[in-house]
């Protein structure tokens, strides 16, 4: 180390010498030029002197005095308050009491006056308890604005100090400082540094018998994505365990809650399509309401499956209009005089009202863009009318609402608590638990809505008249004269059970005495058209007609 020190004595006395001679070569061939260069030398901005006294007290806290010889303006200092200690926490330098000729603020000092100040203050986090020494750690000097030509560290402490070291340079530098001693009781040290540039550091590190004062770091966690979701025993058990404890509540409330009253089996028993020579329906169930209880949603299909049931029952005709080959296809819905309209039920008759708004007649193509306000109407009355029936003790649409808010609130708590698990403690992936309950709660709630024993029953009965309509082998069990009028009367509940083609098909196959006709009581076509492309027709009206009366068709896969 003193070899170091008279190598750079040297080097800088050299380094005088060339400058003096310069400057005297300057000043013989210019006054003037000499007199410039005086003036810039005696006004530039630097740190003539740094002393630094360092008092480490019996509490760890260090007091530090520091008088400072500067010239030009008043420079800063950049205070080190944070340093990386480990993987996941940062190491916290706090300066408190701070006095004298300058201010402080957000860890940077701005000194006040002309040539020199005295500022005070005092540091606490700069000692670290090791196995058997503890090490006094402190940034004296430097983080300046302006080159400091000499720096100087005096250290005194409640104990004799085992071991001295010092850097010089950026903060991370291995380079030794210019010298470093004790004196002869071993209870004071001084450092020294001879320039130092804008920015660099002296850092002074002194060693003391273990228990020498009660100082610890200040340490900070550090925010890291690797630390805040750490995955490891304790974590990944805990969050095991509330998954389990959170989806197996789930589970817990669809089973009590969310299941129909009575499981669904094959309990349809034998249907027989004609009964006393009358078509009958399962238990009376119009097509709209086998659509919402099949799937507990009353949706566009259900509408368009009553507008043909409507028509099939005698309250309104079907026109198709003519068109060219390249014209968009469109129908006619006439409303029949005499029709018994106070015999609908409630939801039938908001679709009736709401298709002619007391219009005799009306394109399909009108009802688009302009039904979607009725369309919500229709709905609920559907929903009423499945709870007026007994088979929901709820409305369906309600009970939905209802859980999926809930999960959607539970998942947004589950976020909140993440952030917060994740900034705050390594525990992130505990917060991942009540995102994962809450999304599936969301998700879940579709399927909260609860038949009753009375719409299990109901439904049993449909799933097996649905089984006949898709499958059943129609032969002399039906007289021919009631075929037009049985076969129709299915053809809505095909459309609710995605079997149109089938039924329009038949439709189109027979009529009162057995022979091809050129249009259906319910249903006309224009001139030059006859039953042969009725399955056709139909197939293109149901796809309009749900088009039509909503933006966003909503067709079930059955």
């Amino acid at each position: 180390m003193a070899g170091s020190f008279f190598h750079r004595t040297a080097h800088r006395a050299a380094g005088s010498l060339v400058a003096a001679a310069v400057l005297a070569l300057a000043a013989g061939l210019s006054p003037a030029f000499a007199g410039t260069a005086g003036a810039a030398s005696a006004w530039a901005d630097t740190v003539k002197s740094d002393v630094v006294e360092l008092e480490l007290r019996q509490d760890g806290v260090l007091h530090v005095k520091e008088t400072v010889e500067f010239t030009g303006a008043p420079p800063k200092r950049t205070l080190v308050d944070r340093t990386r200690y480990d993987d996941g926490n940062d190491r916290l330098y706090q300066v408190t009491g701070f006095k004298g000729d300058g201010t402080l603020s957000g860890g940077s000092i701005t000194l006040k006056g002309s040539g020199t100040a005295t500022i005070e203050y005092d540091v606490k986090g700069a000692v670290t308890p090791l196995a058997d020494i503890q090490e006094l750690r402190w940034y004296a000097v430097g983080g300046w604005s302006v080159p400091v030509e000499q720096a100087t560290v005096k250290v005194t402490g409640p104990a004799q100090m085992q071991n001295l070291s010092c850097f010089a340079g950026v903060l991370a530098s291995a380079v030794a400082c210019t010298a470093a001693s004790f004196d002869h009781t071993g209870t004071s040290a001084e450092f020294e540094q001879q320039g130092l540039g804008a920015g660099e550091v002296l850092t002074v590190v002194v060693g003391y018998p273990a228990g020498a004062t009660t100082g610890a770091p200040v340490l900070e966690r550090r925010f890291e994505l690797s630390n805040a979701f750490t995955l490891n025993a304790v974590t990944g058990g805990a969050l095991a365990g509330l998954l389990v404890l959170l989806l197996g509540g789930l589970g817990l409330l669809y089973w009590t809650r969310g299941r129909d009253a009575r499981v669904v089996g094959h309990e349809s028993g034998s249907l027989r399509p004609i009964e006393n020579g009358h078509f009958a329906p399962p238990d009376g169930v119009r097509p709209g309401q086998i659509g919402t209880l099949m799937d507990e949603q009353a949706d566009v299909i259900d509408v368009t499956a009553t507008i043909v049931d409507l028509a099939v029952r005698g309250y309104i005709r079907i026109d198709e209009r003519p068109r060219q080959t390249y014209d968009t296809p469109d129908w006619t819905l006439v409303r029949l005089p005499g029709a018994p309209v106070g015999s609908l039920l409630p939801y039938e008759r908001a679709l009736y009202e709401a298709v002619f708004h007391g219009r005799d007649a009306v394109l399909l193509s009108e009802l688009k863009g302009s039904f979607g306000a009725e369309l919500g109407k229709v709905r609920a009355a559907l929903y009423r009318d499945v709870v007026t029936q007994g088979w929901f003790a709820r409305r369906p649409d309600t009970v939905r609402t209802r859980w999926t808010t809930l999960g959607v609130a539970l998942t947004f708590a589950g976020v909140l608590a993440t952030v917060a698990l994740a900034w705050f403690t390594t525990y992130g992936l505990l917060g991942l638990a009540l995102i994962i309950a809450g999304a599936a709660l969301a998700v879940g709630g579709q399927y909260m809505p609860a038949k009753t024993a009375k719409g299990a029953a109901a439904l049993a009965h449909t799933l097996g008249f649905r089984e006949y309509l898709s499958s059943a082998d129609l032969g002399a069990d039906v007289p021919v004269a009631q075929r037009v009028e049985l076969f129709s009367r299915y053809l809505p509940y095909a459309v609710i059970f995605d079997c149109v083609d089938r039924w329009a098909r038949v439709v189109s196959s027979v009529t009162g005495n057995g022979q091809q006709a050129d249009h259906l009581y319910w249903y006309h076509g224009p001139a030059e058209w006859d039953l042969s492309k009725f399955a056709d027709s139909m197939r293109t009206f149901t796809m309009t007609t749900s088009g039509a009366i909503s933006t966003t068709r909503q067709f079930r896969s059955l």
